[in-house]
């Protein structure tokens, strides 16, 4: 034989047994033989050219096997071919089946399509968790600000995971009714001699309906005083108040200067006009003496009469009383 050929056939060879080993995992194929597992080289040839890795859907169907679960291949490469993870499914199937949680293979599937870790959910069925609130601040009645953290242990409800509520909203009530405790106590020394106060009356809201998750327990972990709130509003409410008095008084004020201007413009209008009139008195008199109507002597009575008048002004100044400051004599 030829070289070239005997490459020809050994190329050949290697081609057909890397392309049957790809169909065929004879390792997989035999280890789920050996298992008790069922699977027929048509079975892998299959998965193959559905796109499935067989190890995928092999090792869990060996480890549910093992495990007590009865599942079909099929069952697992639609789980597969769906985008959920298998091996967590089965994984959590077991783990529920150990601790005694009514959990079936479409729950599964459906929580982990669902988008949640199954295997941790029902982790977390068995083995509760705590969770802590953030830092919450609210007003009591005498107007102190109380600060609280809390820690809320909590245990998943496998039957309601799909649908239900998540940690956020959990934390989220708690806080509300953190909030609302506080805001009905008289005084904030009450939640400082009391603090249980907080998580008995939370826990007694029922804030675990339509959620995920089971409450078993709120405990307060830590309590403090904030900031004297009803003094600031206080504060602030007397700074509004003296500013509105003020712009009130600026108010009063500009009318009262307009009033005042307006005053003076009258006054100065009132003495143009005297001004105007008198001027007109002496040709009125002249008019009198020239037609007759008024005689020297009248007009003589009137310039006394004037005379007297001021005389009068005078005197009246002069006699005012005059209040005299000075050193205190001793009798």
């Amino acid at each position: 034989m030829e070289p070239g050929v005997l490459a020809i056939i050994i190329v050949g060879g290697l081609v057909l047994l890397f392309v049957i080993t790809y169909f065929i995992p004879i390792g997989l194929w035999v280890s789920a033989l050996a298992s008790g597992v069922p699977v027929g080289l048509i079975d892998l040839i299959g998965m193959r050219l559905r796109g499935v890795v067989p190890h995928a859907i092999i090792n869990p169907a060996i480890m549910g096997y093992k495990g007590g679960l009865e599942i079909s291949l099929q069952a697992l490469e639609s789980h597969y071919l769906a985008g959920g993870n298998v091996s967590r499914v089965v994984s959590a199937l077991i783990a529920a089946q150990r601790a005694g949680i009514p959990l079936n293979f479409k729950q599964a599937t459906a929580i982990d399509l669902a988008g949640r870790d199954v295997l941790e959910a029902v982790k977390l069925c068995v083995k509760p968790k705590v969770i802590t609130t953030p830092l919450v601040a609210a007003m009591a009645k005498n107007g102190i600000q109380v600060k609280a953290i809390a820690r809320v242990t909590v245990k998943v409800d496998i039957t309601k995971l799909i649908g239900g509520a998540t940690e956020d909203t959990i934390l989220a009530r708690v806080g509300e009714g953190i909030v609302t405790t506080i805001g009905s106590a008289e005084s904030h020394k009450e939640i400082l001699e009391n603090p249980d106060r907080i998580s008995k009356t939370v826990q007694e809201k029922g804030l675990d309906a339509k959620t995920a998750f089971e409450i078993l327990s709120i405990d307060i972990a830590d309590v403090d005083i904030g900031s004297n709130i009803g003094a600031k509003l206080q504060i602030d409410q007397a700074e509004a108040d003296m500013k509105i008095a003020q712009a009130k008084a600026a108010e009063r004020r500009a009318m009262a200067e307009a009033k005042e201007q307006e005053m003076r413009a009258m006054e100065q209008e009132m003495r143009a006009r005297l001004v105007e009139a008198e001027s007109t008195v002496p040709q009125a008199i002249a008019s009198a003496l020239k037609d007759g109507n008024l005689g020297i002597l009248d007009y003589y009575t009137l310039k006394n009469i004037g005379a007297d008048t001021e005389m009068r002004k005078s005197l009246g100044h002069m006699m005012e009383p005059v209040t005299q400051v000075g050193p205190a004599h001793k009798a």
